[in-house]
């Protein structure tokens, strides 16, 4: 049984910041959330579910997609089963809801588990 639960969106004017949090919990994360790859996904109207930003279990490597190199930052706290975005210069087109999940495979951009959290909405206005 996994569950997560995301955190932290809101209503935001371009070039503000926000911080997710996405705390894990479950069976499934009771004793493995530290062994965990994560990431942070974000699915905006009428488009997939994509790719944002993962983490190692460690927190010691972390990778972005392109669209949030230098403006967002993943990290990790083991200890409260927490992952967290900080999310910088954001603009209109990061307008999403955004979700944690774990990593498939560590390097590639997809989702471990099928079930999601409700997610979090960010909106960004111009």
């Amino acid at each position: 049984q996994v569950q997560l639960v995301e955190s932290g969106g809101g209503l935001v004017q371009a070039g503000g910041s926000l911080r997710l949090s996405c705390a894990a919990s479950g069976h499934t994360f009771s004793s493995t959330f530290s062994d965990t790859n994560m990431a942070w996904f974000r699915q905006a109207p009428g488009k997939e579910r994509e790719f944002v930003a993962g983490i190692s279990w460690s927190g010691y490597s972390t990778y972005y997609t392109d669209s949030v190199k230098g403006r967002f930052t993943i990290s990790r706290d083991n200890a409260e089963n927490t992952v967290y975005l900080k999310m910088n210069r954001l603009k209109p087109e990061d307008t999403a809801v955004y979700y944690c999940n774990a990593l498939d495979i560590w390097g590639t951009f997809s989702s471990k588990y099928p079930f999601w959290g409700q997610g979090t909405q960010v909106t960004v206005s111009s």
